[in-house]
């Protein structure tokens, strides 16, 4: 009798045991590894700073991205995360486990979208690319683009910030504005330029600006990575010289994207930037050029070179005399119905002065 006591007893307080620290463990272990859902339910949440991990968990189970409130703030408590929750928005859905939730929170990986940037794009295709993806609006982009008070904050001289937007890959979060992808898209322009090409630019006596211009021009010229140099080397060749760049970008700059071939209205088209009828450099850059168009901007190759012509397959043919030019544009823009009334063979059609011929 008295063992039978002392039995059930032993099994009472076993069961006491089990009921309130057994369980709970394993169901705060079940917690912590298991998520609420099978992922449908998908959810941003803005972490402002200062808000209390309590309000945090309750917003996270109220949205049944998890199944516990309270065991979500334990789980904080008990890793020393409370206070290492970082400010932000995040993206969170309930195929996620809470402490895959938890450690994203600590990390600081806040939700954004990648928005890469292409080594050339001018503002305007830049517009474009953010309209399509979504991501910010391209309106508000170009009036910002050519924002005076935020010039001005950049230390930027032009009339835009053409050819400061660095191409690269950014994170855009749902707190940025258009002005606030500008500044980033500048730092990091900045920051590279100061690295590598600040030296090299006082060297060559050119400034910031000149060798940004040089570079988009460049950028957009040039299909082969291998050819920036000797086509570098041709606009250093003819601005020495004195004579009209005449490349077929600039004609069509703030009119369209240079992505087709230039006619001969365009050329003839009188805007400051037309290098076909205006002496030197555009006032400023065509396009945002990456570091190698920059690097080949300051660094030209030694050549002889006045002319070249595309040949249709990415690369150029290089010439040093108008004759010699010419003979290559009937060689490499001849169709089946004849030679193509492009910038490229303007020579042929006014014959009053030597041109070189753009990528088509």
């Amino acid at each position: 009798m008295h063992i039978d006591l002392k039995h059930k007893k032993f099994l009472t307080i076993a069961a006491v045991i089990l009921l309130f620290v057994i369980l709970p463990v394993l169901r705060y272990l079940v917690f912590v590894g298991s998520p609420a859902g099978t992922g449908r339910t998908v959810r941003i949440f803005d972490l402002s700073k200062g808000t209390s991990l309590k309000h945090i968990a309750t917003d996270l189970e109220g949205a049944r991205i998890v199944s516990s409130a309270r065991l979500f703030v334990l789980q904080a408590r008990l890793k020393g995360d409370t206070e290492r929750l970082q400010a932000g928005e995040y993206r969170f859905n309930d195929g996620m486990a809470p402490r895959e939730i938890l450690r994203m929170m600590v990390a600081g990986e806040v939700y954004a979208r990648k928005f890469t940037l292409p080594e050339g794009y001018s503002i305007y295709q830049i517009a474009e690319l953010l309209d399509e993806r979504h991501i910010l609006d391209g309106h508000r982009f170009l009036q910002q683009a050519r924002n005076p008070a935020l010039l001005r904050e950049l230390g930027i001289g032009g009339a835009s910030v053409e050819g400061y937007l660095y191409p690269s890959t950014y994170q855009v979060t749902a707190k940025m504005d258009e002005a606030a992808l500008i500044r980033l898209m500048v730092a990091q322009f900045d920051k590279v330029f100061a690295d590598k090409f600040a030296v090299l630019a006082k060297q060559h006596a050119m400034s910031p600006r000149e060798a940004v211009t040089l570079a988009s021009l460049i950028e957009k010229e040039a299909v082969v990575p291998g050819e920036r140099a000797l086509i570098s080397s041709v606009f250093h060749n003819r601005l020495r010289k004195k004579m009209r760049l005449q490349s077929d970008p600039t004609a069509v700059y703030g009119i369209r994207a240079f992505s087709g071939p230039v006619t001969k209205q365009d050329i003839l088209r009188k805007t400051p930037y037309n290098t076909y009828l205006i002496d030197g450099l555009p006032p400023g850059p065509i396009g945002n050029p990456g570091s190698a168009a920059i690097a080949a901007a300051l660094s030209p190759a030694t050549s002889p070179y006045l002319y070249f012509v595309a040949k249709n397959d990415g690369t150029h043919y290089f010439s040093t005399t108008l004759a010699e030019h010419n003979d290559a544009v009937r060689t490499y823009l001849k169709t089946s119905h004849g030679i193509r009334t492009t910038a490229s063979t303007v020579a042929e059609i006014r014959n009053d002065r030597p041109h070189l011929a753009g990528r088509r």
